[in-house]
């Protein structure tokens, strides 16, 4: 059964990211928070376990920004690198198992899903072009880039594959055709949307989106990273070109500065707390009303965000 055809929104985490700044640690490091699978892994299995106590009913791994060609360029042998990607899944997989022996999270819980960070080529960049989505490089970079690490994830211990912040129709076609080599794996795809229609190299979501009712185990489409005002136009954008299942999990409605590596205001709007819900609660009724099967937080979301939005959740 696709978990995004249930009853009542499945609740998404936050910023992985975002919660562990708010523990003190630096993230300033070309594999962003995937750094910690190195220097403190024990960290992320706590912050995973946060979010689901937070109410999450599914978490993603640490691993958006770990890829082997990021790993290599920190001079991390490829053996390595391969076992620090398992460990991302496998940090996700013990925080849930721990959190599911717990027999209080039974009475009125789904067992939580993990589900596999695939993050787009521009996060391995690390300049900000997963906003933009112009790589300036073929289709065979990107299926290069993106093969090895999913087939590592699809035979881990994720329950399905989340491939996030999608900027381009091109990086799209690339990730739904390694579904195709793997049809026994569930995935999603969620993109990254500068306004309520298109995608962030300018295609409109409706066109990529079509696509998508072709591929049997892609199991949700939707958008992330993305402001929270734009979501229910996207939603209805997608509803209008799928049948699949929508998911939404937007940041906090800040922009991303790549000269300061940092989120900042919007012009004319103030700054959220890292701790704060960034007024997701306020959007989420509309978003259920335009479809969405699944709702969350990304960047600037912490987990004091996903108690809020499950509380304003219509069920």
């Amino acid at each position: 059964m696709n978990p995004f055809e249930a009853n009542a929104p499945l609740v998404l985490d936050g910023g992985l990211a975002t919660a562990l700044e708010a523990r003190g640690f630096d993230l300033d490091d070309p594999l962003w928070s995937a750094r910690l699978l190195l220097d403190d892994p024990d960290a992320v299995r706590e912050v995973h376990l946060e979010y689901l106590r937070a109410g999450a009913d599914c978490i993603t791994t640490i691993s958006y920004q770990a890829s082997l060609p990021g790993f290599a360029a920190r001079g991390i042998a490829r053996d390595q690198g391969v076992a620090l990607l398992q460990r991302a899944t496998d940090l996700a997989a013990e925080a849930r198992d721990a959190f599911w022996a717990e027999p209080a999270h039974r009475v009125d819980r789904t067992r939580p899903l993990v589900a596999a960070s695939v993050g787009p080529y521009g996060a391995y960049l690390c300049d900000g072009s997963e906003y933009r989505g112009d790589y300036g490089v073929d289709r065979s970079v990107l299926w290069d880039f993106h093969r090895e690490r999913w087939h590592l994830f699809a035979r881990g211990r994720a329950d399905l594959l989340a491939c996030e912040t999608i900027p381009s129709a091109l990086e799209a076609d690339v990730l739904f055709g390694l579904m195709r080599e793997t049809p026994d794996r569930a995935a999603w795809v969620s993109f990254s949307c500068p306004d309520g229609e298109h995608i962030s190299d300018a295609t409109p979501i409706a066109e990529v989106a079509r696509a998508c009712d072709a591929i049997d185990n892609l199991v949700a489409v939707g958008v992330n990273c993305t402001k929270p005002h734009l979501v229910a136009s996207l939603l209805q954008q997608l509803r209008s070109a799928t049948t699949k299942p929508l998911i939404a999990y937007p940041n906090a409605g800040e922009d991303y500065d790549i000269a300061s590596r940092s989120w900042v205001a919007a012009a004319g709007e103030a700054r959220t707390g890292l701790s704060g819900s960034g007024g997701l609660d306020a959007h989420v009724g509309a978003w259920v009303e335009a479809g969405a099967a699944a709702v969350g937080g990304c960047c600037r979301i912490g987990p004091a965000g996903i108690t809020a939005l499950r509380a304003a959740l219509p069920r």
